[in-house]
């Protein structure tokens, strides 16, 4: 049975996005295990409008940047401006000083402005000029990301994809659904009828809950396997980092509350694992050849590594 407030979340959520609740629940566990989330997809399926409809749903501050090649990194972070009243430098926050910063089409940047919400994703804060401005809490960062290939478009780095807790990709909508977007574009925009059904403590509170989820000794030995598996693995050039078993964990205490327990089980951990992990691998070239993929070299990990018995 899903927590009573993560239904609540959900609910106004699905009045924007249509058809897509697995989608939308684990957007919600990764902001409640405090992770970033990168929504990997074509344009026009609605990427940008879930960004906002947690925004509103969860009562965050939002702010959204386009990223093209102009964009520089003072945009991201902020700037020192000279003040003639006080004789001093005086800060100017850039986009990231907010609760939910959605970081539109991220890929079509340059790698310099991409590196800038490396410390603020990681560290909670921006420096400029030296000085650290530290951001709200809670804070998350969603963005997108057209499939590499498309015009403009370049690979993010390692370093920054390892930054995100899960990678999602929203998909069209199937027949049914797509009538019903049809018929919302008629009046109003659908994102504007989501109301908050949270407060900024309530959401901060939520996320305390998160953390204390129970976690078992064999639990946390089970994660630790199947990072180091993909490690070992053949065909994988580069495994999952250490960073990734603890995002691993942290979202599956999120999948295990949302799911009304407070105690983690394998389910939570497996439900997971490809979303947390598929972008941080990197195959070894053979992988195409031979007809695979990183999904593939994933399931034959979860498979050879035994879950725990309750």
């Amino acid at each position: 049975m899903i927590h009573p407030k993560a239904l609540s979340i959900v609910s106004e959520v699905r009045k924007a996005v249509v058809g897509k609740d697995p989608v939308i629940c684990k957007v919600l566990m990764a902001i409640l295990a405090q992770g970033h989330i990168l929504l990997e997809d074509n344009p026009g399926v609605g990427k940008t409008t879930l960004a906002l409809a947690f925004s509103k749903a969860m009562d965050l501050a939002y702010n959204r940047i386009q990223f093209t090649p102009e964009v520089m990194p003072a945009d991201v972070v902020g700037f020192s401006v000279y003040s003639r009243v006080t004789g001093k430098f005086e800060y100017r926050p850039g986009a990231a000083l907010c609760n939910l910063l959605l970081a539109d089409e991220i890929n079509r940047t340059s790698a310099k402005t991409q590196s800038a919400l490396l410390e603020v994703m990681e560290e909670g804060q921006a420096t400029v000029d030296g000085v650290a401005h530290l951001l709200p809490r809670p804070y998350t960062v969603i963005a997108t990301q057209n499939p590499v290939g498309s015009a403009g478009t370049q690979l993010l780095p390692e370093s920054q994809l390892d930054r995100f807790m899960i990678r999602i990709s929203i998909g069209y909508p199937a027949l049914e659904n797509e009538v019903r977007i049809l018929k919302q574009a008629r009046g109003a925009r659908a994102v504007d009828s989501v109301r908050p059904v949270v407060s900024l403590n309530e959401v901060t509170a939520l996320q305390e809950e998160v953390e204390s989820v129970h976690v078992a000794e064999e639990l946390f030995v089970y994660i630790a396997r199947l990072v180091a598996a993909t490690r070992e693995h053949p065909l994988i050039r580069l495994g999952a980092s250490p960073r990734a078993g603890t995002a691993l964990l942290r979202i599956s205490r999120a999948s295990a509350w949302m799911n009304g327990r407070d105690y983690l089980i394998p389910a939570d951990v497996r439900a997971l694992f490809h979303n947390v992990l598929e972008h941080r691998i990197v195959p070894e070239p053979q992988v195409k050849l031979d007809g695979l993929s990183v999904t593939d070299l994933l399931a034959e990990v979860l498979q050879s590594v035994p879950a725990p018995k309750p």
